[in-house]
């Protein structure tokens, strides 16, 4: 359950229509960030650049009926390596290879411990959203979006020379370090915070599993500090704070990492963790199993957002095939506790989808139009 109110769901999470984040970088910035990176612009030119393309995106946003606002994740070249490197204790480092996703492999990036885990008062990620919420104005809600605590849980980083074998410390300084990042969000104006959550899919994937019994993990007890951790980070949150967790399979250039259904973590995420207002769910392909999970949510007040329409590919969805199924997740769970968005955002990582600029406008069009004939909303 939520503490969160029904005021603030209202105002802040009212809409049925809802986008996981990121968008496509415009081909300007690319060439900046490029530039940047060769030393042939400063950092001072590369964030007028970046301000001046997440002005006319939150414009763009504004034009197409979009109701949450965000930066886009311009800034960022990761959706969540850009957060996470920031943190007290932590930083980004060139691995010997990068992970692997299904026939792709990303840039050797990845993060690792180097002392005690805590949350910055300086983490730039601040400036970040008081910029978009300054740009948003006044009656906008304007949504950000962090990695889940629980993506630096994965065997690379959790194993490390800092915390040994006290995983259970571990789990308390994560869960502590972004109880701080929350709090510093919402005294910056945030009151729609989205946490990622890829590790839930990395759980429910039988092929990850495997690995992770090979290195000794009891699965259910790595599960049950994924949830402490969350629950650490939302315990007493403000009542006028609406949270999202949104997980997916993975999202590179339009390819993807894992396969399986929710039912193998059901239990964790959709009964032990507390003070989560919207899950953002992934069901644009088989590999995301069923909607019969869904049902552990009944008697709540947390919603799902269905994750119906692909950010993957260009072609539009068919609108009929897309309310079909809304009706089919509505027989696990009400349809007064169900919304829609693509399954993930456009641009997870700078590289971005393989699809055109024009194309993710289409589909939040679409889910406009699909979200007016269905909830009437």
């Amino acid at each position: 359950m939520s503490n969160t109110s029904v005021q603030a769901r209202q105002q802040y999470a009212g809409f049925k229509a809802d986008h996981v984040g990121s968008f496509l970088r415009p081909l300007h910035l690319k060439e900046a960030r490029q530039q940047f990176a060769e030393g042939q612009l400063s950092r001072e030119e590369l964030t007028r650049i970046e301000n001046e393309e997440i002005i006319k995106l939150i414009e763009l946003q504004k034009q197409n009926g979009v109701k949450v606002i965000t930066d886009g994740e311009l800034r960022r070249a990761w959706w969540h390596y850009d957060f996470m490197e920031n943190l007290v204790g932590a930083e980004g480092y060139t691995d010997t290879e990068g992970l692997k996703f299904h026939g792709v492999e990303l840039k050797p990036h990845n993060v690792r411990v180097t002392g005690k885990i805590d949350f910055p008062d300086d983490h730039p990620h601040l400036a970040h959203y008081k910029f978009l919420h300054d740009q948003a104005g006044e009656g906008a809600i304007a949504k950000m979006t962090i990695p889940s605590p629980n993506m630096m849980m994965r065997p690379k980083i959790r194993f490390n020379d800092i915390y040994a074998d006290d995983i259970a410390q571990y789990v308390q300084d994560l869960g502590l370090a972004y109880r701080k990042a929350i709090q510093a969000f919402y005294a910056a104006g945030c009151r729609y915070l989205q946490l990622d959550d890829v590790f839930w899919a990395y759980l429910g994937s039988q092929a990850e599993r495997e690995k992770e019994r090979a290195l000794g993990t009891d699965l259910d007890q790595l599960a049950q500090f994924c949830v402490d951790t969350l629950n650490i980070a939302l315990k007493d949150k403000p009542s006028d704070l609406v949270i999202g967790m949104h997980i997916c399979r993975g999202n590179f250039a339009s390819t993807w990492n894992y396969e399986g259904g929710y039912n193998t973590v059901e239990n964790f995420i959709f009964k032990g963790l507390e003070n989560i207002d919207r899950y953002f769910l992934e069901y644009d392909s088989e590999r995301a199993g069923g909607f019969e999970p869904l049902a552990q949510l009944n008697g709540s007040n947390a919603e799902v957002v269905l994750g119906l329409v692909t950010s993957k590919v260009e072609a539009l969805e068919d609108k009929d095939e897309i309310i079909t199924r809304i009706h089919e997740a509505a027989k696990f769970l009400p349809l007064e506790q169900l919304a829609l968005s693509p399954q993930c955002g456009f641009s997870s990582t700078e590289e971005g989808n393989k699809v055109d600029y024009a194309a993710q406008w289409k589909k939040l069009q679409l889910i406009n139009e699909i979200v007016a004939e269905v909830w009437k909303n």
